[in-house]
């Protein structure tokens, strides 16, 4: 980061978020504190392994913030008029994220100091930073809730994965439990993939598997969870059903399948698949790898008896 030179611009200064609504006179005062400085594309301005003691505000160009490492993709983009390390700057603290300029870039710099003297004087320009904070905060919980979401969804069919397996049998059974009902799993899956992929291609299986969850999900209530198990398997958890409701629902589901005998896809027109189905009640005693145990044997079993079956 070098120095640049700067001429002070009050009109420029009002229009950036900070200083909205903040009185001539305590910008003026303040603009004998800034200082202007230049980055280069690729060049790191905060990093969580060096203490930050100012407040920077972005004048020109771009930059991109990185959690964890620069290896990651940037969860967000800074812009002209946004400001940078206002978090260490209030706490005093290391940075949370790498904020590294992904253009050449031209940033106004405030230490700390400076502007906690003036809050003093302009109530206006702390209230616009506990703003900022708000907003990165807010933003902050939307990533946590959007990694969250999407570490249990499987990318591929838009399922749940077996991460979400493992704390919905939790939540679920725990439930039924308490409420003294039942609880069914199905287990299914796809018949002859493996022939499916070597005549049609891995992609037409892709999209043979996304037809699947697809056609599954849509008849599925609320409640229910549908997971991909892996490759070709799913499974489905059914909070409140015992084993005659549960064989009803999966014989539904396997016939709403078997009537697809063609589907488009961007490669043309797919032919449909069928699946077979292993069904298991959940006992007094069950962990979830004993109910996969069973509902996996009777699907073995449907297998046996020559598939596009329940058992």
């Amino acid at each position: 980061m070098k120095s640049a030179q700067w001429q002070a611009d009050l009109q420029q200064i009002r229009h950036l978020r900070l200083f909205n609504n903040v009185a001539a006179s305590s910008i003026n005062q303040l603009l004998k504190e800034f200082r202007a400085c230049d980055l280069d594309a690729g060049e790191v301005l905060l990093s969580p392994f060096n203490r930050n003691q100012y407040l920077y505000l972005l004048l020109k160009g771009q930059f991109k913030v990185y959690l964890g490492s620069l290896d990651n993709q940037p969860v967000s983009t800074l812009k002209m008029g946004d400001c940078a390390g206002e978090v260490s700057f209030i706490d005093n603290e290391h940075p949370c994220a790498y904020v590294v300029a992904s253009e050449p870039s031209s940033v106004l710099r405030l230490h700390r100091e400076s502007l906690l003297n003036l809050f003093q004087q302009s109530p206006q320009l702390m209230h616009n930073l506990l703003e900022l904070l708000c907003e990165r905060v807010r933003q902050g919980n939307r990533l946590i809730l959007d990694s969250e979401q999407n570490a249990n969804i499987d990318t591929l069919t838009g399922s749940f994965n077996r991460r979400w397996l493992e704390h919905v049998f939790e939540r679920e059974s725990t439930r039924c439990a308490f409420n003294q009902q039942p609880l069914c799993m199905l287990m299914l899956d796809v018949d002859h993939f493996k022939a499916y992929n070597d005549q049609h291609g891995h992609l037409a299986g892709d999209y043979a598997l996304c037809l699947v969850a697809h056609t599954l999900r849509n008849q599925l209530r609320p409640k229910d969870s549908l997971v991909r198990f892996g490759g070709e398997e799913f499974v489905i958890v059914l909070p409140e059903l015992a084993d005659e409701e549960g064989r009803r629902i999966g014989e539904r589901l396997r016939q709403s399948l078997q009537q697809i005998t063609s589907f488009y896809s961007p490669l043309g027109v797919l032919p449909g698949v069928t699946v077979s189905i292993g069904l298991a009640q959940l006992h007094a005693n069950d962990s979830l790898h004993s109910l996969i145990a069973r509902a996996d044997s009777a699907l073995y079993q449907a297998k046996q008896q020559g598939r596009n079956c329940l058992c």
